[in-house]
């Protein structure tokens, strides 16, 4: 074998030998480029710190949870936590489990999920919907209204309710709850002024309920949209609008210590 045959031999091998370092440098690069520096310790220390001074606000429950009917997308929850944000200065991170035409008892079993737990646990602020559906059953509660079957739909709903927010409770004993109560959307129809005073008692009795439990604050929503329903009313006459989430939102805020 000549010496030239060497020596490309040798160049060829070279290259290759370095490509195979510069690939090894990229991939360790890229392993390593999304996991924090271990030093030095105080930087560590201060994003923890940091993070510790955030808010975590996990949202449960139905439409109203979700913002069906806010034409911006962002519901009473997105205009709370953005209001928070710019009043506390600080970062939030939401974690919005609602979910659309959700009962009382479709909740139950949603709060015993593991996953569902485990974001609880890690809440400061635990924001809940939930009722409507059980009551207004997309409109049939407007004809049974005072039917003995509203009380015993009631009962269920007070027991479900409960059992949420024990669930809540045994998952996170210092979190802030705020469960908001129901509006009357038909309030302006014929059977308006019945249908009141079924929600009326409706929230009585949910308030009662939260009232045993610990930082758990109901906040009324009826007054709201009261007088003016349909100008806070989406346009199928039941979810609020954005104008109608800004209401609930400020609230809510309302009730926050900041």
């Amino acid at each position: 074998m000549g010496k030239n045959t060497i020596r490309t031999i040798t160049a060829i091998g070279g290259f290759f030998l370095l490509l195979w370092v510069i690939g090894l440098g990229w991939a360790v690069g890229q392993y390593y480029a999304d996991r924090p520096d271990k030093v030095p310790v105080t930087n560590t220390v201060s994003k923890k710190v940091e993070n510790k001074k955030g808010l975590t606000i996990v949202a449960l429950g139905d439409s109203l949870t979700r913002g069906t009917g806010d034409e911006t997308g962002k519901g009473y929850v997105g205009d709370l936590t953005d209001e928070i944000k710019e009043k506390t200065k600080k970062p939030v991170q939401l974690t919005n489990l609602g979910i659309n035409g959700q009962t009382s008892n479709q909740l139950r079993k949603q709060v015993q999920q593991t996953e569902v737990a485990r974001q609880i646990q890690k809440a400061d602020m635990v924001l809940v919907t939930i009722g409507g559906n059980d009551l207004f059953r997309g409109g049939q509660g407007l004809t049974d209204y005072s039917s003995k079957n509203i009380a015993a739909i009631e009962k269920k709903y007070l027991e479900n309710l409960k059992f949420i927010l024990e669930q809540i409770r045994k998952n996170n004993k210092t979190a802030n709850v705020f469960f908001i109560g129901l509006y009357n959307p038909f309030i302006e129809l014929d059977q308006g002024k019945e249908m009141s005073k079924v929600v009326r008692h409706w929230n009585y009795d949910s308030a009662e309920v939260s009232a045993a439990f610990s930082k758990v604050v109901f906040v009324p929503t009826f007054d709201l949209f009261e007088l003016k329903v349909n100008d806070y009313l989406y346009s199928d006459k039941f979810h609020p609008n954005s104008k109608g989430y800004r209401l609930i939102a400020e609230r809510v805020a309302s009730l926050l210590t900041w």
